[in-house]
């Protein structure tokens, strides 16, 4: 059977190609294509061998995560939603009072520090769980010895967590032990808000991401759908449907008014108003007759005609027009090479510095607990002022690459379902006094030449 998959968590060649050879290797799979630019993946499997969990676990150990198809960028707005709203209610518990506001009653005062930090530990989790993606990808590109951004996300996050949960054992045990300025020391002292923020503000970029890419993924359904899944196709002086994928070049086919014509190819027999504007732009009807070429993916307004295919497959003009968009999209803008080479330096001379850090406080006499929040310090420093910077930048070059892609679309693709919706729009909306003039302009030969007089068949 053959299933499509959504990927998420692949950014570049590499990373689709280590996909690719992970499902390729498991038993029963026997075809896999790896779409990168749409973030999906084709896999043709025996299910009596393999199943769909099998194949989402596989692609999950290697950083990525694989699930059917559903809305990505749907996904990324819900998801994103639930940690905004965590977030400020976690802020508002951390930091309110700094502007006089005021907490619930068994959360504020030294007396109430380890509830205090319990329920920021609670909703900084769930914030966790919901981006768990960037932990699961950072922590295995580590390992790997590649770190990414992920891996300074997650690192970052982490130890703002590590700490945290560190503090509110030390506020238990000055509670226990009525140490109340160990507990007064710590009890401000927390770092669950920077975790949560880290989390939240980088998630904004990749819903952007995910955004632009579903835009592009539309761009390219609406492309593939202006060619019919069928065509008429004569044999041995007989008419038989066939699946576009089983027409050769010179076979014979047959085009009728209303239908979509297959592929590329020249009329050999009878005429017809073709109605080219998803290639050219041309909003009129072009009349065609014998020896005429006809183009694949336009309507055949009027008319009957047969036509001999010339290009078929991949060598069609809407083949190779979804290709210039795919490559469009495949391109990154320069400024987003630039980015990604500097997230590749970047993040492990951060995490270098952050450790020196640490090292160097504990080397001068300070505690560990001081040294692991300087370290946390540059970590969370570094995320939200760089990384976040290269994020923007990668949404930057995404929206460029949009623009490209929109550009290619311009010059090749009018906005044929629109138009054609519009049409059916009008014919519908006809009523019986204007079907009825337009039917005796015709008769009584008052049309004037040129003119185009429509009938809506339902009246």
């Amino acid at each position: 059977m053959k299933q499509r998959f959504d990927v998420t968590g692949m950014s570049c060649t590499a990373c689709s190609s280590h996909v690719e050879r992970a499902v390729s290797a498991l038993a029963g799979v026997s075809s896999v294509t790896v779409d990168l630019m749409q973030n999906r993946m084709l896999v043709e499997y025996d299910d009596s061998k393999l199943s769909e969990a099998e194949i989402c676990q596989t692609v999950a150990a290697g950083g990525s995560a694989a699930q059917p198809p559903a809305g990505a960028a749907g996904r990324e707005r819900t998801r994103l939603w639930i940690c905004v709203g965590l977030l400020l209610v976690l802020l508002y518990i951390s930091m309110g009072h700094m502007l006089g506001l005021p907490l619930p009653s068994f959360l504020s005062g030294h007396q109430n520090a380890l509830w205090f930090g319990l329920v920021q530990l609670v909703l900084t989790l769930a914030i966790v769980i919901l981006q768990f993606r960037y932990f699961r990808r950072g922590f295995a590109s580590l390992f790997r010895g590649a770190p990414t951004m992920d891996t300074l996300v997650a690192v970052g996050s982490s130890a703002a967590i590590l700490y945290g949960v560190y503090a509110i054992i030390r506020i238990a045990q000055g509670l226990a032990a009525g140490d109340m300025e160990l507990v007064a020391q710590y009890h401000m002292d927390l770092y669950f808000e920077s975790a949560g923020t880290i989390l939240t503000l980088v998630s904004v970029g990749k819903y952007w991401e995910a955004r632009s890419k579903s835009h592009t993924a539309d761009a390219l359904q609406k492309l593939m759908a202006l060619a019919p899944a069928t065509a008429h196709l004569l044999r041995d002086g007989k008419e038989v449907e066939v699946p576009l994928e089983e027409v050769r070049q010179d076979d014979l086919l047959i085009v009728r008014a209303g239908e979509a014509i297959p592929v590329d190819g020249t009329i050999t027999e009878g005429q017809a108003a073709i109605d080219e504007s998803a290639i050219t732009g041309e909003s009129m009807p072009v009349d065609k007759s014998i020896g005429d070429p006809v183009t694949g993916a336009t309507l055949c307004r009027s008319g009957y005609f047969t036509m001999q295919a010339t290009h078929v497959g991949e060598e069609t003009t809407l083949s190779q027009i979804i290709r210039l968009v795919e490559d469009a999209a495949a391109t990154k803008a320069p400024i987003q090479r630039i980015a990604d080479k500097v997230a590749a330096v970047f993040v492990p001379v951060v995490i270098g510095i952050a450790v020196l850090a640490m090292v160097i406080w504990l080397l001068v006499g300070q505690t560990p607990a001081f040294a692991l929040s300087i370290g946390i310090a540059v970590l969370v420093v570094a995320v939200l002022v760089v990384a976040l910077g290269v994020q923007i930048v990668r949404v930057y070059g995404q929206l460029k690459t949009a623009q490209q892609e929109e550009s290619v679309l311009s010059q090749q693709l009018t906005q044929q379902q629109q138009e054609n919706d519009a049409l059916r729009s009008d014919l519908a909306k006809k009523d019986d006094e204007s079907f009825i003039k337009a039917l005796a302009r015709d008769l009584l030969g008052l049309a004037e030449e040129g003119e185009r007089i429509f009938y809506d068949v339902n009246d």
